[in-house]
């Protein structure tokens, strides 16, 4: 099984596996972070670097301050597709190659399920709170500095 199989399968998994009841608190999981710079900005980032990680992601913050994001590390280019299953803020997210560069970036709504694709095989995928990207002027082809190999 290849490696994006798994992922899909893992986060497919993480889906239907009722990670989350309506009305049932849940316990926030902060990830180590680390810097990273866009331009100018310099973004506090927290890192979802392995399988669980990147299930678990922004689930369940109930807010995300202004520079603040997370970077997913899928280990080597993949197709890459993200949602917002028990996501409860409102995001943006870049994918971005492994050289840094911005392929594209999308808006995400808080708790859905609608399927957010990056445009080709990417290494990193950033998320920050929605418009964060806009209000900054970066975009596609842009680079974020700071993406270091585990």
């Amino acid at each position: 099984m290849n490696r994006q199989m798994r992922q899909c399968i893992a986060l497919l998994t993480a889906v239907l596996g009722g990670i989350a009841t309506p009305g049932h608190a849940q316990q926030v999981q902060k990830f180590r972070s680390t810097t990273l710079t866009a331009g100018m900005y310099v973004i506090k980032a927290e890192v979802a670097a392995n399988e669980a990680e990147r299930q678990q992601g922004l689930m369940f913050r109930e807010k995300m301050a202004n520079n603040e994001g997370m970077i997913f590390d899928f280990e080597a280019p993949a197709g890459v597709c993200m949602w917002m299953k028990n996501t409860l803020i409102p995001l943006s997210v870049a994918f971005i190659d492994s050289n840094g560069k911005i392929v594209n970036i999308e808006d995400m709504q808080p708790q859905t399920t609608n399927s957010h694709c990056a445009k080709k095989a990417v290494r990193f995928a950033l998320e920050m709170n929605q418009g964060w990207f806009k209000q900054k002027n970066i975009k596609p082809g842009s680079v974020i500095d700071g993406l270091t190999p585990n």
